[in-house]
């Protein structure tokens, strides 16, 4: 039943209106989001969740409140439940009744704007399920008010209810719910993307796995091209990308507030709230396991190599991306983690010139993609990042540096073909000389690019759908040929 079938009667516009937050009003948890905002501003201090939180919930609320802002503005908001507040505005009184902190409720409630009254949770009261009747039995003496909610936890207020209503509640919800309130009404959720795989898919990042094809080069490198080694790599980065999905999700879900700051990351799927936190939670742990459980295949440094990557990447999420330049030299030292990972799937030894040459072109990757990230900020007329070691007034800096490792790392390169080493690889080594203008152009274009505000994306993504990188890698390849 559309709730419109549900409304249409005086006796209906009379009564009060109470409606849910977490999950009804807003597409989110805020629990869930805010604790992960404290792991993420205070990593050090993440015992303090677990004492909290055997003290009561509503304890854990109000001290995570009190270190937590939220900007209610930004919240993914359902556009069904806001558009059935709104129309009922004026008609009947509206409250907001939540388990979330009193705080973050107030914040809701005066944002909105619609709303004659909120209830939520303080220090001393958990807000939910049989305490939240209590108060509305307080609030509403004959019990006569109608409610929308979504979860379990709300079967208890709409059986007291007059008239039940539920958004994007799951199919066990909307059978229990039937069986105590059989006119229950369902409002459609905007949600749609929710229901399919992709934002599912989006959140895992799989564009990105192509940083991962790192895995491969070593293997190119020896000169070996045996099919068991071909499927050692494949294992490995199969591996790899896993792992890093579970670490994308991990970061995504502890930025998930200042990524609805931005112009661009704002739809990414917690933030928009498309996805539920819990589920990225849940997601990202299943697929590290998975992760893992493929390394077991690959020699025992491949696992290293990946719980080496894994650790970095988190150090990196909770700590090293907030400051300056160690941010970009850790991105840097993951990329060549991909090629040490590449060199142990395969048990075979890998040359300190590759990693030399990659620790500069990664760099000077890993600066144009900050140059890039604040270059769009600045355009957008945003203020410094909070969650960055970087200032909008940086960028002069950031191209400068950029273009100087990935002239470093041609440099590297050119050594490396005058070392005499190299001709137990190549019969003819000196044709390999034709590589380094070839690089010199795909790092001066890139430079150029991000100047120009037209690097959208992760320089090595970018690269792999440009056509004129691919061109550019397709003639490195044929002189890597031409020199064997």
């Amino acid at each position: 039943m559309q709730y419109q079938n549900a409304v249409d009667s005086a006796e209906v516009e009379a009564r009060p209106l109470v409606v849910d937050l977490d999950g009804t009003l807003i597409n989110t948890d805020l629990l869930l989001e805010t604790a992960l905002a404290f792991l993420a501003r205070y990593p050090l201090k993440a015992y303090k969740l677990i004492l909290w939180a055997v003290a009561g919930k509503q304890v854990l609320k109000h001290q995570i409140a009190q270190h937590i802002e939220v900007d209610a503005a930004t919240l993914p908001y359902n556009a069904n439940v806001m558009s059935f507040v709104e129309s009922s505005a004026g008609t009947r009184k509206i409250y907001l009744s939540s388990a979330s902190n009193e705080k973050y409720v107030k914040q809701v409630y005066d944002h909105v704007g619609l709303f004659d009254g909120y209830m939520g949770s303080d220090e001393k009261t958990n807000n939910s399920k049989d305490k939240k009747i209590s108060r509305l039995a307080n609030e509403f003496s004959a019990m006569d008010f109608d409610y929308i909610g979504n979860s379990r936890d709300d079967l208890v207020i709409w059986r007291s209810a007059k008239m039940a209503l539920a958004v994007n509640a799951n199919s066990g919800v909307r059978s229990a719910l039937l069986k105590i309130k059989s006119d229950a009404a369902f409002l459609d959720s905007d949600r749609k993307p929710t229901t399919g795989w992709k934002p599912y898919a989006k959140m895992m990042r799989p564009h990105q796995w192509a940083k991962n094809a790192l895995i491969f080069v070593p293997l190119a490198m020896s000169h070996s091209f045996r099919l068991d080694a071909f499927v050692l790599a494949c294992c490995a980065f199969a591996s790899f990308s896993l792992c890093a999905s579970s670490v994308y999700i991990l970061n995504d879900l502890l930025d998930i507030t200042s990524d609805r700051l931005h112009p661009t990351k704002r739809s990414r799927p917690f933030a928009a709230g498309t996805v539920p936190v819990m589920h990225g939670a849940a997601a990202s742990a299943g697929l590290l396991a998975a992760a893992f459980l493929i390394a077991l295949v690959l020699p025992p440094m491949f696992l290293r190599a990946l719980g080496l990557y894994y650790a970095m990447t988190n150090a990196y999420s909770f700590f090293l991306k907030r400051k300056l330049v160690i941010d970009v030299v850790t991105l840097a030292g993951l990329y060549a983690t991909r090629l040490l990972a590449g060199a142990y799937a395969l048990s075979i030894p890998i040359s300190e010139w590759l990693l030399a040459f990659a620790m500069f072109i990664f760099l000077s990757l890993a600066l144009i993609k900050r140059h890039s990230e604040m270059a769009m900020r600045l355009d957008a007329g945003l203020a410094d990042p909070t969650n960055r070691g970087y200032r909008v007034t940086d960028l002069p800096s950031l191209i400068a540096l950029a273009a100087a490792a990935g002239y470093s790392a041609v440099i590297v390169f050119s050594l490396y073909i005058a070392n005499p080493v190299i001709t137990t690889l190549y019969h003819h080594p000196d044709r390999l000389y034709l590589a380094c203008p070839l690089l010199l152009y795909w790092i001066s274009r890139a430079v150029m690019l991000s100047q120009r505000r037209e690097m959208h994306d992760d320089p090595v993504v970018f690269a792999l759908r440009d056509r004129n990188s691919l061109i550019t890698l397709a003639l490195i390849a044929a002189v890597g040929l031409v020199a064997l």
